[in-house]
């Protein structure tokens, strides 16, 4: 009867689990949050981006994600369905509040401060077996799995996915404040890669993580130790390296625009647009073409991708 069930379900292309956040992207550019004098609001959280991308690319998504029952959560719900974006396993709580972030406008990376309450309430049962049976991506992020419980929970179903087929997928948007130590961040991430998911991570994040900067074939090295066959590694305008186990390097540069409005989610299309030419089997190289094209266009617009324009026709 389950096998029935399961044939009978539509394939979801990405399911992604973590972080639904409101942005409040500082309106003055290049200054930080302390000379910040105003703010515009944004739907936020990097899997949160990857879901809206993916679907306006044309792929099936599911965001399994928790907001507080205020205003802000209805705006995140109003704005995930305005383009279609699976949000069932979208779970809505009375006891916690929404959780919102500040965010610098910047070229580079941006600062930010966080204020979470209902991002990490991501219980198990709001991602059943018949969903993971059915899906070909599960893509979570370092944020997400920085507390408890969605940590326990993302964990849990990440090795059920692995196990039943799943391809997995993380962005190791890693950030100190965000973890009780290093030491569990480490752990953490160590667990996950046990997996092999597609690695997404940046100079930044790796600057962060490892408190030193390294040259990037010991990057890769540390993770293909921990059992990932395939680490992107984003290097902002100087494009982006691809390591696959076992195989040269691949590097290509960064698409030149004229101005960049804002970085904020950047890494999010580009991943976004990896993973959508991975979904369409692609080549790695394609993947890279793809994932740099979408990183661009959103560079030159503030907040979101913008919704007036087709992305796929950009893309293809």
């Amino acid at each position: 009867m389950i096998n029935t069930i399961f044939n009978k379900m539509d394939a979801i292309d990405i399911l992604c689990v973590g972080e639904v956040l409101v942005d409040f992207i500082g309106h003055q550019e290049g200054v930080l949050i302390n000379e910040t004098r105003d703010y515009h609001r944004y739907l936020g959280g990097s899997p949160t981006n990857v879901a809206m991308n993916s679907t306006r690319l044309g792929l099936n998504t599911i965001m399994v994600a928790t907001v507080g029952n205020d205003g802000f959560g209805s705006y995140v719900t109003e704005r995930l369905t305005s383009v279609g974006v699976n949000t069932e396993h979208l779970n809505v709580l009375d006891n916690k509040s929404t959780s919102v972030i500040f965010v610098s406008r910047s070229e580079g990376t941006p600062d930010f401060i966080p204020y979470r309450s209902a991002d990490c309430c991501i219980y198990e049962e709001q991602i059943s077996k018949e969903i993971l049976a059915n899906t070909r991506i599960f893509h979570t992020t370092c944020f997400a799995l920085s507390k408890n419980p969605a940590q326990k929970t993302i964990l849990k179903k990440a090795q059920e996915a692995h196990e039943l087929g799943c391809k997995l997928s993380i962005d190791l948007n890693y950030a100190r404040k965000l973890w009780k130590s290093q030491k569990k961040a480490f752990k953490v991430i160590k667990t996950y890669c046990q997996f092999n998911p597609l690695i997404k991570i940046s100079e930044d994040d790796m600057l962060r993580l490892f408190e030193k900067e390294l040259p990037h074939d010991e990057i890769f090295e540390f993770f293909h130790q921990q059992g990932v066959d395939l680490v992107c590694l984003t290097l902002g305008s100087k494009g982006v390296k691809l390591s696959q186990k076992g195989k040269e390097v691949i590097q290509m540069p960064a698409i030149e625009i004229e101005k960049v409005m804002d970085s904020t989610g950047a890494g999010d299309a580009f991943w976004s647009g990896f993973l959508f030419a991975y979904i369409k089997e692609k080549s790695i190289n394609e993947c890279l073409d793809i994932a740099l094209k979408l990183a661009a266009l959103k560079l030159q617009n503030v907040g979101r991708l913008p919704d007036n324009i087709n992305i796929l026709s950009k893309l293809l």
